[in-house]
């Protein structure tokens, strides 16, 4: 029909629609809108389009053709990621599209309101010049018209209707606001929840894509043809996968005939021009696959978006490798997008530290991690180590090749934690034995460095301690590396030997040696040394005579230096200095002279009162935290340890054993603490991988996303992932409560 007929019925059919709101639509809107609607379809979206405004960005209408069968009609301001969103939240309702047809006006409605998108979304829109609103169409806006089927299982009933109509609003206010990645998870969430609950193997929904590009003279667009087979939520992670490549939905052509897409999408480029030369195809080709695939991975993810986010960003850097082939192959194996999904969607820290700084050595690093057992030994370890620092050949070198190393094996170690779920026990064991190696490799070459060139006088007896975490096997993720330096400077025996060594060199060989270990601040491997005598006041290295008498029966040491000291353990250095001062831990900590309990209950309930935010749960600190698991037992070491040598152990599982062997706990506490320890300490473990930062001990607030995605992380998510996380804070805080009267039981605190 001729436009200015169909403008002339419209008006007569409809008189109250605004003149200047019709005349800009029919200018506006791409001219192949008006030949695929008819006239009463036309008339209705322009009904629907007069009720757009800022606070109501779309307008949607809901027909029902047939039972199952449903046309979804949604007319909006046009943001970026519109498209994806769209078919992700119709995916995510069990609506499987048949067909559509999407449509946008052209450039000439954007207004001056239309805020700038993020340069992370790669907008091809950015820097255009922008004009007035007109009283007609403001801005761009987009037509979709979406026949879609209600999949077995799925009901789109008038509740069902209701709700899609309000999360469509949510996240086109997200967009609205420019935070697309909020929007996107959003969606991810909803979506990947939906698809857990109805498939049953990934890899059968998994289906090669085929891509085709022209690029007509004619049009200022390129047209992508799109050929697959019909999976759940296809066109959601394909137009997703266009839109976090920075590529813009012109006009898309949508069917479905017997299991077959054929889609037809006009698009532009990241510069907002067309995609033209081959290796643009190509690369759009490449990633837009991987990313459709990987989308149907994100199940495995505890956070989906940061998954998804992560893996874009992980492309990125891959495609700009010049040698690339082989990754892209590797790539494109179920199992490794299945591992990629986990760790991608489990840790920031694992991201930023690990996985973005070492992108080119993850794919093969992810096809070595399981070769050989988690915990290696310290003396395979040490050989590995050692030719790595025999190559290097300047401190500078020795330097890095001693943090490559350190950050490959966490990695490793991580890995192989967070996709097979190993023990707590034998993760605290792997990073235990890397960390003791690093140690002592660190103070052999931090004494080089300080060395005069070719002197070759044997490094004096200075050792490392192991104390908290460290000192008691226990490493987890983020945990500090807490140490203490103690030397010994015993009366010259030799005519070579004309005086005691400075104690000033020994600080200064303990300051080289902190120089020698790269960690993020409060983060993984963090060397803490505030746990000496006199904290940061006193010196970094003490001798083995001034540790005697600091702690001993006239020392300085207070009484919860006395408890910290339980955790001590000789980690490297000269074997005879290691003896003497575990040796003097043990006449110390557990000797005759009475432990001041009250004092430490004091101490305790302070902790509860001044360092936990009131109404938060402080898994550590907190009633029921990890510390009245660790105190339970420490003070029953400290009471009971001076007759009962076999509870003089650093490691909180071993010392329950033992308290049970001398009948200080009953079998079912022995158990029952086993089990409120390892529970605690997966939980901050949970908490702490996000960041990597140590001080992350705080249950998320109840009912939020991060509250999910904790629940998931310790493997507790199941097929309603709001109630998994209701069942899981639920179940913490009940532990919790048991905890702390247990701890009560044994230590009744005075009114």
């Amino acid at each position: 029909m001729n436009p200015s007929a169909l403008l002339q019925q419209i008006q007569e059919r409809a008189p109250s629609l605004p003149p200047t709101l019709l005349q800009d639509f029919f200018a506006q809107m791409d001219p192949d809108y008006f030949e695929e609607f008819s006239l009463k379809t036309i008339l209705h979206h322009l009904e629907l389009t007069a009720q757009l405004s800022f606070d109501s960005p779309c307008s949607v209408a809901i027909e029902t053709p047939s039972s199952k069968h449903y046309q979804i009609h949604i007319v909006a301001y046009d943001y970026f990621s519109e498209f994806a969103t769209f078919c992700g939240l119709l995916a995510s309702f069990g609506l499987d599209i048949r067909d559509a047809s999407i449509f946008t006006s052209r450039d000439a409605s954007i207004s001056s309101t239309r805020p700038a998108h993020s340069s992370l979304t790669r907008n091809p829109w950015k820097g255009l010049p922008l004009k007035r609103p007109t009283p007609g169409l403001s801005r761009k806006i987009a037509v979709d018209v979406f026949r879609v089927q209600a999949l077995k299982g799925s009901t789109f009933d008038s509740a069902a209707q209701q709700e899609f109509q309000e999360q469509l609003l949510a996240v086109l206010r997200l967009l609205q606001k420019n935070h697309v990645r909020q929007a996107r998870r959003q969606v991810n969430r909803r979506l990947i929840e939906h698809l857990g609950n109805t498939q049953k193997k990934t890899g059968d929904i998994l289906h090669p894509v085929h891509i085709t590009f022209s690029n007509p003279p004619s049009s200022p667009d390129t047209i992508l043809d799109i050929r697959s087979t019909d999976t759940p939520a296809f066109l959601y992670a394909f137009a997703n996968a266009l839109a976090m490549r920075g590529i813009y939905l012109v006009k898309a052509k949508i069917e479905v005939k017997d299991q077959e897409v054929f889609n037809r999408l006009y698009v532009r480029g990241r510069q907002g021009g067309k995609i033209q030369t081959s290796s643009e195809q190509q690369e759009l080709r490449t990633a837009a696959a991987l990313l459709k695939e990987f989308t149907y991975y994100l199940s495995w993810a505890p956070d989906p978006g940061k998954a998804l986010d992560h893996f874009d960003q992980f492309l990125d850097q891959l495609l700009e490798q010049p040698k690339k082939a082989s990754a892209l192959s590797t790539l494109g194996q179920a199992s490794t997008l299945e591992h990629l999904a986990q760790l991608f969607g489990s840790s920031d820290y694992l991201w930023e530290d690990l996985l973005r700084r070492q992108h080119d050595n993850l794919l093969p690093m992810m096809r070595r991690y399981q070769k050989g057992p988690l915990i290696r030994s310290k003396a395979i370890l040490t050989k590995t180590l050692e030719k790595r620092l025999q190559a290097a050949k300047t401190i500078a070198q020795k330097k890095k090749a001693l943090n490559q190393c350190k950050d490959e094996e966490l990695f490793r170690i991580d890995m192989r934690h967070l996709l097979e779920t190993s023990s707590l026990p034998d993760f605290s064991r792997a990073l235990t034995n890397l960390a003791d190696v690093i140690l002592g490799q660190a103070l052999v070459h931090s004494y080089r460095a300080i060395q005069p060139k070719g002197s070759r006088t044997p490094p004096p007896p200075m050792a490392i301690f192991g104390l908290g975490k460290l000192g008691g096997g226990e490493l987890g993720y983020a945990s500090d590396i807490e140490i203490l330096f103690v030397y010994d400077n015993p009366t010259p025996s030799t005519r070579r030997q004309s005086s005691k060594i400075p104690a000033d060199f020994y600080e200064r060989w303990s300051q080289e040696f902190l120089q020698w270990i790269e960690a993020k601040q409060e983060g993984i491997f963090h060397v803490d040394t505030r746990l000496r005598p006199n904290g940061d006041k006193g010196t970094l290295a003490n001798s083995l005579g001034e540790i005697q008498q600091y702690y001993g029966p006239q020392g300085r040491a207070a009484p919860f230096e006395r408890q910290a000291f339980i955790k001590l353990r000789f980690v490297a250095g000269p074997p005879a200095l290691g003896k003497a001062v575990e040796t003097h831990r043990n006449r110390f900590v557990y000797g005759p002279d009475p432990w001041d309990l009250s004092t430490a209950l004091h101490l305790r309930q302070r902790q509860m009162t001044e360092l936990v935010q009131p109404g938060t749960t402080h898994v550590k600190y907190g009633p029921g935290g990890l510390l009245d698991v660790e105190y339970l037992v420490q003070y029953l070491q400290l009471l009971h340890g001076h007759e009962l040598p076999s509870l003089r152990t650093p490691n909180t599982l071993e010392a329950i054993e033992h308290l049970c062997h001398a009948s200080l706990l009953s079998l079912s506490e022995r158990e029952t603490l086993r089990e409120d320890y390892l529970f605690l300490r997966q939980l901050i473990d949970g908490l702490r991988i996000v960041r990597g930062n140590a001080k992350d001990l705080v249950l998320p607030p109840s009912g939020s996303d991060e509250m999910v995605f904790l629940a998931r992380r310790l493997g507790m998510g199941s097929t309603d992932w709001q109630k998994s996380a209701e069942t899981f804070e639920q179940t913490t805080l009940e532990r919790m409560k048991d905890i702390h009267q247990r701890f009560l039981k044994h230590f009744p605190q005075k009114p």
